[in-house]
């Protein structure tokens, strides 16, 4: 197979050297990634994993699975990092799209579906009855797959966030995205507290099954912040907890500090285990939905 360097174009490439070996990788193939991808655009879907730019999009494809980005895919944040189009006035939500998701799931094969959406602070519930409709037309088409909810955080509004909770979902994942002292320039508007306390009030509602959260490292962050957001994480009552190497999308967004080695990677995993965190997903491709499904027999027990 050919090496496929999943990196973007960078104009500091040449004076850091090559990139290191652990970020190349081979590129998937096979029917299936074509298969996904018909299956997505049939119903006129979008995926965080296109809008994104995820680099394990292929991958992912090819194990007819795509992570779907609800409520358009214009976000009305300006995130530095995200390269998610943004918008005030993004269109109005697509009522019937519950229920394409949820034919796309069935035809998809899915036992785990993961469902993110863009933030919407422009309308009156933020999203979270759209995203609690998705739940259930998924669970009408298919009782038996789990679900995954990747949400903002409803800008603190607890009312909003049950809205989305009393629809059970297996995992309820919010991610922090980075460490205390970055959080400032690297999110817009979220803020670092308010993300601790959406996942923690999750959490102490006993809905969902597993409460998820996700760090991007390689913004500049020193391990003792990274391990400071991993004990932030484990008090908040994560059950799971992703790190992952931040990787620029495009020349407009947040430049790459640091690469992240696979053994520091390793080590922050064992540090989250022996804090007591249940599950720790750490290594330079993972991403918050990246194999999500793994854990789905966890929950399901």
């Amino acid at each position: 197979m050919s090496k496929l360097n999943i990196l973007p174009p960078n104009p500091e490439e040449d004076a850091r050297g090559r990139f290191p070996s652990w970020l190349h990788r081979s590129i998937p193939s096979g029917d299936q990634l074509f298969q996904t991808d018909s299956i997505v655009k049939k119903y006129k879907l979008n995926t965080v994993c296109e809008e994104a730019k995820c680099p394990n999009r292929l991958e992912c494809y090819t194990k007819k699975t795509a992570t779907f980005l609800a409520l358009g895919k214009q976000c009305t944040r300006n995130c530095g990092f995200c390269d998610i189009d943004f918008s005030k006035t993004p269109k109005a939500p697509e009522t019937d799209e519950p229920e394409r998701i949820a034919a796309s799931a069935v035809e998809l094969g899915l036992k785990h579906v993961v469902i993110t959406m863009v933030a919407r602070d422009d309308l009156p519930d933020q999203g979270a009855s759209h995203i609690a409709a998705i739940v259930r037309a998924v669970r009408k088409a298919d009782p038996t797959v789990t679900i995954e909810l990747l949400t903002s955080d409803f800008s603190g509004d607890v009312k909003l966030l049950y809205i989305v909770l009393q629809e059970r979902p297996e995992v309820f994942n919010h991610n922090l995205e980075t460490v205390r002292a970055l959080s400032p320039r690297i999110r817009h508007k979220a803020e670092y507290d308010k993300t601790l306390s959406i996942l923690r009030a999750a959490k102490d509602s006993k809905l969902p099954h597993f409460v998820k959260s996700g760090l991007m490292l390689g913004l500049g962050e020193s391990p003792d912040e990274v391990k400071e957001s991993i004990r932030d994480l484990h008090s908040a009552g994560c059950d799971i907890i992703t790190l992952g190497q931040y990787l620029q999308a495009s020349s407009s967004k947040l430049r790459v500090k640091e690469f992240i080695t696979p053994s520091l990677f390793k080590s922050y995993e064992e540090y989250g285990l022996s804090l007591g965190v249940p599950h720790m997903y750490s290594g330079p491709f993972v991403r918050s939905s990246y194999n999500a499904n793994l854990f789905a027999p966890s929950v399901v027990q």
